[in-house]
């Protein structure tokens, strides 16, 4: 039986087009004439304003030109360690009348120098911030690296905020992305693999992970499935995930989203890889498990008596976004027995005078809520806060006031409220949130029986589940006990001397033998 087995084959899809743009694909190398490359390339940037060329001759004898995009290039360091060295004029003892391109490289002080003869290297070259240097006589064109990227500062993550650890989080440039794991991890068994994706935006991607703890199957599939990818544009790193998933229908996600490069590293010292996309502050690490879903990045830097709390309540609290709602309606509804008497007469007394059943009462309170959720992350961040909490707490005391809902619900849906807030994963949280409408209509149809058959199914699907052929519910299903030490608690760092085996059994052992 093959380790990945896909439901949904890469080379079908709706995002999929069957005529691919292909563009200065087919037309080879570049000519030794400069007029005729010079042409050929200006034809094909017709209209771009940003474009620009400079034709001069290095050191008053050799014709050559420069292209650049206008805003993607340095052009203080370009005519610094560029133009200025070529322009000068030789004196005689130095001079020499048929320079190799060698020698005319020499004259040039940029640090980052490539050569080339394909015209579709030397258009992406362009495209990507880079300058071209084109000579007379030469079928070679230099690329010079002189990119200027306006990106944004590192700051704190603010989806992924902790009160220990480090308050770096990515941006939105992939070299800057790749400075930070680097400077984490200074070993030369960490390797970067980078490859372009979309037909127009050739969105550069890495693939990262360390050689002598990755396993080799894992890594030759996410190499395999990005590989596959055919789109016209990758704006973020969103935007490949749906087409790594092993399965494209769970609501469960199948990759991490994380903003900080302590959690990537973190991860792929577990055996794990990680994707990098330019222009996405979001890298993807993958397999991933449910468990390491409900795990966050603080969790290693406090003490383990307190993650291992920590953890505890947010697995309580993991059980109340799902089924607290769906309790509620099942109780009033169908079980009123379970009920203290006193808490029976209560819950009546507040429902008497409410013109819904429960499930109605239940459903306006929830949508209203993720409603105002949702309104606080559109609106502007000063006032976002302000309003969700303040629009909630009027909108809940007006409806009760008004005999719409009753006192009980409000607190049901505030408490799941704010257990849904507990999840380290943003993803994961939507996933809970749609799944508790799922056991609010079963709660109603069926009670509790409703509530343990959706349940039940749940369960049957996540053992089912597969990240990049790793179980979700590795390692409680299938079993492993030398691998629960950082489940439901987190033994001390000291304890923990293997590396999960459904990932880094290449490496199990994470300290020497002392």
């Amino acid at each position: 039986m093959p380790l990945f087995k896909r439901k949904k084959t890469l080379t079908k899809g709706p995002h999929y087009q069957k005529e691919h743009i292909h563009e200065h694909s087919d037309m080879g190398d570049i000519s030794t004439n400069l007029e005729d490359t010079l042409d050929q390339i200006k034809q094909l940037f017709n209209g771009a304003e940003d474009f620009s060329f400079r034709e001069f001759k290095i050191h008053n004898s050799i014709p050559a030109a420069i292209i650049y995009l206008n805003q993607l290039v340095d052009m203080k360091r370009m005519e610094h360690h560029v133009i200025n060295p070529l322009l000068n004029e030789k004196d005689g003892l130095h001079q020499e009348k048929n320079p190799t391109l060698d020698d005319i490289l020499a004259d040039i002080s940029a640090a980052q120098i490539e050569k080339d003869t394909s015209y579709q290297k030397v258009i992406d070259y362009i495209l990507s911030g880079g300058t071209v240097l084109l000579i007379n006589g030469y079928n070679q064109a230099l690329l010079i690296g002189e990119h200027k990227f306006t990106q944004r500062s590192i700051d704190e993550p603010l989806s992924e905020a902790v009160v220990l650890g480090p308050r770096e989080g990515f941006n939105e440039n992939i070299r800057t992305n790749i400075s930070m794991i680097r400077r984490r991890l200074k070993t030369t068994k960490l390797k970067f693999e980078t490859l372009k994706i979309g037909k127009l935006s050739k969105t550069d991607i890495a693939v990262v992970y360390l050689e002598n703890i990755a396993q080799k199957t894992i890594v030759d599939e996410v190499r395999k499935r990005l590989n596959s990818i055919e789109l016209d544009a990758v704006e973020d790193s969103g935007y490949i995930l749906e087409f790594i998933e092993d399965d494209p229908y769970t609501v469960f996600p199948q990759a991490l989203q994380t903003e900080r490069p302590d959690r990537v590293v973190g991860n792929i010292l577990e055996g794990r890889v990680a994707i990098l996309v330019d222009n996405s502050p979001f890298a993807l690490i993958v397999p991933v498990t449910f468990f390491q879903m409900m795990n966050s990045p603080e969790d290693y830097y406090g003490r383990f008596v307190m993650t291992s709390f920590i953890r505890g309540i947010r697995y309580l609290f993991l059980l109340i976004a799902l089924l607290f709602p769906a309790i509620y309606i099942a109780v009033t509804t169908f079980h009123q027995e379970l009920l203290p008497t006193n808490l029976l007469f209560s819950v009546a007394a507040s429902r008497e005078k409410v013109p819904f059943p429960a499930v109605v009462e239940a459903l306006l309170m929830e949508i209203t809520f993720e409603a105002l959720r949702e309104a606080g992350l559109r609106l502007p961040r000063p006032i976002g806060s302000t309003v969700s909490i303040v629009g909630a707490l009027v909108i809940g005391q007006a409806a009760v006031e008004a005999g719409i809902v009753s006192a009980p619900l409000v607190i049901v849906v505030s408490t799941t409220g704010i257990a849904s807030f507990m999840f380290p994963s943003y993803a994961f949280t939507g996933a809970i949130r749609l799944l508790r409408f799922v056991m609010i209509f079963l709660a109603a149809i069926l009670g509790f029986y409703g509530i343990l058959l959706g349940v039940f199914f749940i369960l049957v699907h996540l053992v089912k589940l597969r990240s990049f052929g790793v179980p979700y519910l590795a390692p409680i299903a299938p079993f492993n006990l030398n691998n629960i030490k950082d489940i439901f608690i987190r033994v001390p760092w000291w304890k923990m001397n293997e590396r999960p085996e459904q990932t880094g059994k290449r490496n199990l052992k994470r300290f020497g033998e002392k």
